[in-house]
C-alpha cells in the first residue's frame, strides 16, 4: 500500500486529521521563506500525538549546523528532509553526525533532474521528487504545481521515493498509477488557506491514495 506524507503542518487540527486518516509521515517545515514554517518548539509540541503512530520529518532548506542541532534536540525527528542545494558530501556529513536518515528532495522539470539522484544513492535513505519552483520565488516547495510525470517512465531510481508537487484528491490516483511512486507527499492540495490543512480534503486524499493498491 502506498505511503502518504502530509507536509507543512502548522496546527493541531491538521495533525489530528492526518493521524486519524492514517498518514505515515508528518512533515514540519523550517524553511524561512515558507508560509508553513514552524519553530523547533512549535513542531515538537505538534508532533507529540504522532509518536509511535507516524514518522516525524523535519523539512529544511540548506540548513546550517546550528539550526540542525536545535531542531534535532527539540523535535527528535525520524527523518531529515533536505530540500535545498545540499551536495552529497553535505548529506553524508549530516547523516554521520546525527544518524538520522535523510530524505533528499530534488526539483524536477526534465529527465536530467531525475538522473541527478544518482549522485546521492550512497548518502540519502530516500528521495523526494518535487516540481521545480517558479523562477520568481525563493520558496523551495509547496507551490501546488505538478511536473510532467511521464519523465518517470522506466526510471531506475535506486531508493524508495516520494512524489510531490500539485497532488490533490482528484489526481493522486492517476499519479500513483502512472509513476509507481513508493509514497506521495501532499501539502497545498489539502489546505483551506496556505498553511492550514482542511480535515475533509486531507481525509479524502489519504483514503484515495491508500485505496490505489500496492506500490511498485
Amino acid at each position: 500500500m502506498v505511503k502518504v506524507k502530509v507536509c507543512g503542518l502548522t496546527e493541531p487540527v491538521g495533525v489530528a486529521a492526518a493521524l486519524e486518516a492514517g498518514a505515515d509521515y508528518l512533515g514540519f517545515v523550517f524553511a524561512t521563506d515558507s508560509v508553513r514554517k514552524t519553530t523547533p518548539e512549535q513542531a515538537a509540541e505538534l508532533a507529540k500525538p504522532a509518536r509511535g503512530k507516524a514518522k516525524i520529518v523535519a523539512v529544511l532548506v540548506n540548513p546550517g549546523d546550528k539550526q540542525l542541532k536545535k531542531i534535532v534536540a527539540h523535535l527528535a525527528p525520524d527523518f531529515l528532509q533536505l530540500h535545498g542545494r545540499e551536495k552529497p558530501e553535505r548529506v553524508r556529513a549530516i547523516w554521520k553526525r546525527y544518524h538520522i536518515p535523510v530524505i533528499k528532495a530534488f526539483a524536477v522539470s526534465t529527465a536530467l533532474d531525475i538522473k541527478d539522484t544518482e549522485r546521492y544513492a550512497r548518502t540519502a535513505a530516500m528521495f523526494l521528487l518535487d516540481a521545480k519552483p517558479p523562477k520568481n520565488t525563493k520558496q523551495a516547495g509547496g507551490h501546488g504545481d505538478p511536473f510532467d510525470w511521464t519523465i518517470l517512465h522506466n526510471n531506475n531510481l535506486e531508493k524508495h521515493w516520494f512524489l510531490a508537487g500539485g497532488l490533490t484528491c482528484d489526481n493522486v490516483c492517476q499519479a500513483i498509477t502512472q509513476t509507481g511512486a513508493y509514497a506521495v507527499d501532499v501539502s497545498t492540495g489539502v489546505e483551506s488557506v496556505p498553511g492550514i490543512k482542511d480535515p475533509e480534503k486531507l481525509t479524502a486524499f489519504i483514503r484515495v491514495a491508500k485505496a490505489n493498491g500496492d506500490t511498485a
